[in-house]
């Protein structure tokens, strides 16, 4: 035996420091590669969309009522079955309106009695794949003892029935009935689902997207492929001014200044006072706020206009500046205030002249239209202090960097959010950053580690380029054609708001979009992330499937699916529905759609459900177990380095005790 390997099985050593501890964590690791596995979950461009993306994760896209059906069949009623199915979506809500509605602390008890039946038996279910061990971890500790006798069944116990009955008569008598109920429906929650994925797109358009990043931060398993939104917050964060410049003009487009203001305590008086001072006397009737049925907080609408446009043109001269000391980028088209003439009211742009909807503009001087004025400028530097010392938002975007990535690949599928950018023939796109020409998993790997560097990097003299250059690339995530999670030939900001031209205006998409019905250059996709052309699939985010158009996101005969339908209401008049989301079991890979969600009191109330469609894309010949996953692989090594473990004490060169015997 080698020293290393000799070295390393000594480390082992400490934690199984006997024969009959490493044996025992053998037979373990083996029991758990045949159980089920997991069911991963899949969600995408949540986009602050709070209510309805907690819906889903309480309802698991309707694998919790799968399990209800399963258990039940027809022994329950279809109302039976949605009033247990509500309740253990919203368990406090629903326990709440029942004590309303039952008459009386007999028929209440017995409700008690009957849910608490239910829940078991629901609650047993799930459990069934996994150990004790991860059961117990996701309970209350307070709840361990009493949840863990009502799950397991005692073989020595004659009359199970009556024990049972027993432990649940005990737990009404002591008043302890509702705590019970709300840690059982909640563990029903847990278990369902094993690992959630977020494929992208957070942030922008809902008013939610704090409540979201909460929700995530305290969810028990779940990762993050970074979509352009998400990466603009990132460069926010970090102190970028185009960034920052970016998601102020977005809170305001969408009427979400609130979750700037409110939810992470950036001040934008400084803002509020200069769009006041500068543009007093202008509607601003070109910067309406977009999809939003009243104000936000105590301003008025035409002070949120004001900011809204004042922020866009600060935006577009920090813009300005950052393409021209890029040149590599490619984005001189996109250098726009420098063809406008404020005295024609006009612009010149893609080979023609067009006339302006809004040509007031005083703070861009003719000289240097590019330049921030001193009032922008402070505007600026209180806008980036604030994002910089916000405790909240770092914290969040430090969350996204610790389990986030541009994609990923996990039990043989490949997350990403946008699109992997290709020419017309197929062929992966060359993208030129820091004077290198990347292109497929390379690309998405150089993106993602000057990403990084934009974000952790600090202001010291010997990483100050670095930092500054990945800071670029960040807002180079959010826009550029060549960005993996953007995909599109430009983004329309200028055109959006300044002209009428519907062309113009229009955003063309990559090539990708075009040729992912083409099984060759999926599976050429497949083969660059290093996974089977066979058995694996893309899973994919960023662009909304037009369900009312009769769009499908089944696309390559179910090898890549885009589960982006829109959640966020700005979306749902353009899809027909409120989302897609993707759920795979050890029994496949079901797609799920979902109608638009009301309110948590129409779904206590009324107990609506928003699961509305679920089409199986493909279903396991044999139900795969914990052993075909990534972490039954590792289980896979583990075993095998703990069986040489075992050999090396029974051969003597270790002890027992760890201590080597040569």
């Amino acid at each position: 035996m080698e020293k290393i390997e000799l070295k390393y099985l000594k480390s082992i050593a400490k934690q199984y420091p006997t024969i009959a501890s490493a044996a025992t964590e053998i037979v373990n690791l083996q029991a758990i590669l045949n159980l089920p596995k997991g069911t991963e979950h899949f969600v995408s461009d949540v986009h602050g969309a709070y209510e309805q993306f907690s819906h889903v994760l309480r309802n698991g896209s309707g694998a919790v009522k799968r399990k209800i059906d399963d258990e039940f069949g027809k022994t329950l009623s279809k109302r039976d079955k949605q009033s247990l199915a509500t309740l253990i979506y919203y368990p406090e809500q629903k326990l709440e309106l029942v004590m309303k509605q039952e008459g009386d602390e007999e028929s209440l008890e017995d409700w008690y009695k009957v849910t608490m039946h239910r829940l078991i038996q629901i609650a047993r279910r799930v459990s069934s794949k996994y150990t004790r061990s991860k059961v117990r971890k996701a309970l209350p500790k307070d709840f361990v003892y009493i949840i863990e006798e009502l799950l397991h069944e005692k073989e020595e116990v004659l009359d199970k029935e009556a024990y049972y009955n027993e432990i649940i008569q005990t737990i009404i008598r002591i008043g302890r009935a509702k705590e019970t109920i709300v840690t059982l429906s909640n563990l029903i929650q847990r278990l369902v689902v094993d690992h959630l994925h977020v494929v992208g797109d957070i942030y922008d358009r809902g008013a939610g997207a704090v409540q979201v990043m909460d929700t995530l931060m305290n969810y028990h398993s779940v990762d993050v492929q970074w979509g352009n939104h998400d990466a603009v917050w990132m460069g926010a964060a970090s102190g970028h001014l185009a960034c920052i410049a970016n998601v102020v003009r977005l809170c305001a487009k969408y009427g979400n200044l609130d979750t700037l203001e409110e939810d992470y305590g950036i001040n934008l008086l400084p803002l509020a006072t200069f769009a006041l001072e500068t543009y007093g006397e202008d509607e601003c009737d070109c910067f309406q706020v977009t999809d939003h049925p009243g104000l936000t907080g105590v301003k008025s609408a035409k002070l949120e206009r004001k900011m809204h446009k004042a922020i866009t043109i600060i935006q577009l001269k920090l813009e300005g500046q950052l393409i021209k000391r890029r040149p590599e980028f490619h984005m001189e088209s996109r250098r726009l205030l420098d063809k406008i003439d404020q005295a024609e009211g006009s612009v010149f742009i893609e080979g023609q002249t067009c006339k302006l909807k809004d040509h007031s503009f005083p703070t861009i001087h003719k000289e240097d239209p590019y330049a921030l004025t001193p009032e922008e400028k402070m505007v600026m530097e209180r806008l980036q202090t604030a994002f910089l010392n916000c405790d909240k938002l770092q914290k969040h975007v430090r969350f996204l960097m610790n389990n986030g990535s541009l994609y990923l690949v996990y039990n043989s599928n490949l997350l990403y959010h946008g699109c992997v950018p290709l020419n017309e023939d197929g062929s992966f796109r060359q993208v030129e950053i820091h004077g290198k020409m990347y292109s497929g998993k390379a690309l998405y790997d150089i993106l993602e580690q000057y990403a990084r560097k934009g974000y952790y990097l600090r202001w010291e003299p010997e990483s100050m380029e670095e930092k500054f250059y990945g800071q670029d690339i960040l807002w180079f995530i959010w826009t550029n054609e060549n960005s993996p999670v953007f995909g599109k030939e430009k983004m329309a900001t200028f055109e959006r708001y300044f002209l009428d031209d519907e062309k113009l205006r229009s955003e063309k998409k990559n090539n990708y979009y075009m040729l992912i019905e083409q099984e060759e250059v999926v599976k050429r996709i497949l083969t660059e992330f290093g996974l089977s052309t066979e058995d694996s699939h893309i899973i994919n985010g960023h662009v909304p499937v037009r369900s009312k158009r009769g769009e499908s996101p089944v696309k390559c005969g179910g090898k890549l699916l885009i589960i982006d339908g829109g959640f966020c209401k700005a979306y749902q008049s353009q899809t027909g529905i409120a989302g897609y989301t993707l759920i795979y079991n050890s029994y496949g890979l079901r797609l799920v759609s979902h109608e638009p969600f009301k309110s948590v009191e129409d779904a206590v109330l009324n107990e609506s459900d928003i699961f509305s469609e679920a089409v199986v894309v493909e279903y396991a010949n044999r139900r795969r177990q914990v052993a075909d996953t990534d972490i039954g692989r590792n289980l896979k090594d583990s075993i095998q380095d703990l069986e040489k473990l075992l050999r090396a004490y029974r051969s003597g060169l270790i002890r027992e005790t760890g201590v080597n015997d040569v």
